[in-house]
């Protein structure tokens, strides 16, 4: 992995004959490295890289000197058949090789049977002990039937199921052993009967502990499947991960994508009860300008989905985007993971400036630091503007990459401050989340505790165990109940009371019917 020393997978791979790897655009680099080291203790090692990173483009690869083979495309027939007959390799599909300074390319149509794979549990050999603290990965397809330029996947559309049998052992076997098992397939929903099959096989078999996340697409989302979900998928237990990717049709069309967002956004807002979602977005597309990414991240953001990823295009080896860059002047890093520059409809300094909104958005939304701060800018102010001060302030108090908890509130207070003074509630409601945050009774910021004498008379009136719990009570304009149930602001003198036990999330007590509400 990544976190490996070099020097250590070197030395260890030294000793082979040969040695492969297969390359990603997170481990190309690394990758790359590691041969250089392993030439140098064994040069008699050859090296073969395999996997989408050098599939496509791979002239530059097999001329590094340290490289001796690749396969590009699918690997099974390809790499079994150079194990078996290395070192004839002259008739190894799809294999790149040099001789006498030559660089020969084997290429071949192929296409490995998924019946094959009847019998294997790729988790076999892992320590069983170790599976409950991992994201444990399962396929149940190969192939996308979608053409999004962007994507490798669009490069396969043909989508091919691995045989129903295997897929259910495997998963079986990760229920069993695992907690978080997340499905790889592009779009799990393609097949309305499939998808149903493996929601009650799910239903059936799973530990209560376990937790399922599936890429779908939710605007094509068949009406069965969703009134299966909400008959009989319980709460928490489904995570659905949705490309919306842009709200402009233009953008979506000039990159061979269809979506129709008004059917994604019905699908989330009805089964958003039930599935936690994960949304995400890329900037940088054709045909998306800035008012435009303003547009998607707002519309989007209405949804207040658990996370919000906002991704930047990367032109990744072998996409019609990266082929067709010219046709937008796009300018995009050399170096993986390719990701964009500049281009005809966004400037270097536009994209630096939604970078920072984007590290406001994973701060302050994704970690869920300020929930309730945010959730009334959406309401009241553009989301987008105040992710990108908020992101353009926190760059001039503190480095984007080192910071501690206390200045995250800091910097949100200090902002509101500044640019919301006629606005008590931003303050009150960040002071708020920042006491939210914390499941100890926390350092007093932002907001006053009531004096000492006035909690001794609510505590009395309302019974309060101060002998078990802690507690901090706010004395603030707006009646906070109200506006955690509906998002609405009712106007009044109000008293947060918030309980904490040291061990779980604090909770607010409602002292006008003394009702716990949960946060």
């Amino acid at each position: 992995t990544i976190k490996e020393s070099k020097d250590e997978i070197a030395q260890y791979c030294s000793q082979f004959d040969v040695v492969c790897f297969s390359c990603y655009i997170w481990n190309i680099t690394p990758t790359l490295e590691v041969a250089k080291l392993i030439k140098m203790l064994n040069p008699a090692t050859k090296i073969l890289l395999g996997g989408p990173e050098v599939s496509y483009d791979w002239m530059d690869v097999i001329a590094n000197e340290n490289i001796d083979f690749i396969i590009t495309g699918e690997g099974e027939i390809p790499f079994t058949d150079f194990l078996n007959n290395y070192p004839s390799i002259e008739k190894v599909p799809n294999l790149v090789s040099k001789k006498n300074g030559e660089i020969l390319y084997h290429q071949q149509s192929v296409m490995f049977d998924l019946e094959n794979y009847s019998q294997l549990n790729p988790y076999i050999s892992d320590d069983v002990n170790e599976l409950n603290n991992k994201v444990l990965y399962i396929e149940t397809s190969r192939g996308c039937p979608y053409k999004c330029e962007f994507c490798l996947a669009s490069l396969d559309n043909k989508v091919r199921y691995l045989p129903i049998d295997n897929i259910k052992s495997n998963l079986l076997y990760l229920m069993k052993n695992g907690r978080v098992i997340k499905f790889l397939d592009r779009t799990f929903n393609v097949k309305r009967d499939f998808t149903i099959d493996m929601f009650q096989f799910i239903l059936d078999n799973h530990r209560s502990e376990n937790i399922f996340q599936f890429e779908i697409t939710a605007d094509i989302l068949h009406p069965d499947i969703m009134q299966f979900i909400k008959e009989k998928i319980p709460v928490g237990l489904f995570r659905f991960e949705i490309g919306i990717q842009t709200v402009n049709q233009k953008a979506n069309l000039e990159v061979s994508r269809k979506q129709n967002f008004e059917k994604t956004k019905s699908v989330i807002l009805e089964l958003q009860h039930k599935i936690e979602m994960h949304l995400d977005l890329i900037v940088g597309l054709p045909l998306d300008y800035w008012e435009d990414i303003k547009y998607s991240i707002e519309e989007v953001f209405k949804l207040y989905p658990p996370e919000l990823q906002l991704g930047f295009l990367k032109f990744l080896k072998g996409t019609p985007v990266r082929n067709k860059y010219a046709n937008h002047h796009y300018v995009f890093d050399a170096m993986p993971p390719y990701q964009i520059i500049q281009s005809d409809y966004l400037s270097k300094e536009q994209l630096h400036q939604i970078t920072l909104a984007e590290h406001s958005l994973e701060v302050y939304w994704n970690k869920k630091r300020t929930i309730n701060t945010l959730k009334y800018i959406t309401e009241h102010y553009s989301i987008f503007d105040f992710l990108l001060g908020l992101g353009n302030y926190f760059n001039t108090q503190k480095s984007l990459h080192q910071y501690y908890l206390k200045d995250i509130y800091d910097i949100a207070y200090q902002y509101a401050e500044l640019n919301f003074k006629h606005d008590t509630i931003v303050k009150q409601l960040v002071a708020i989340d920042y006491y939210l945050q914390n499941k100890v009774r926390p350092q007093i910021l932002y907001l006053d505790d009531l004096i000492k004498s006035e909690k001794n008379i609510w505590v009395k009136q309302l019974g309060l165990n101060v002998h078990k719990y802690r507690f901090i009570m706010l004395s603030i304009n707006f009646n906070f109940e109200v506006f955690a149930a509906t998002g609405n602001i009712v106007q009044t003198d109000y008293l947060l009371i918030i309980q904490y036990d040291g061990v779980n999330k604090p909770i607010v007590i409602n002292h006008q019917s003394a009702l716990q509400i949960a946060i």
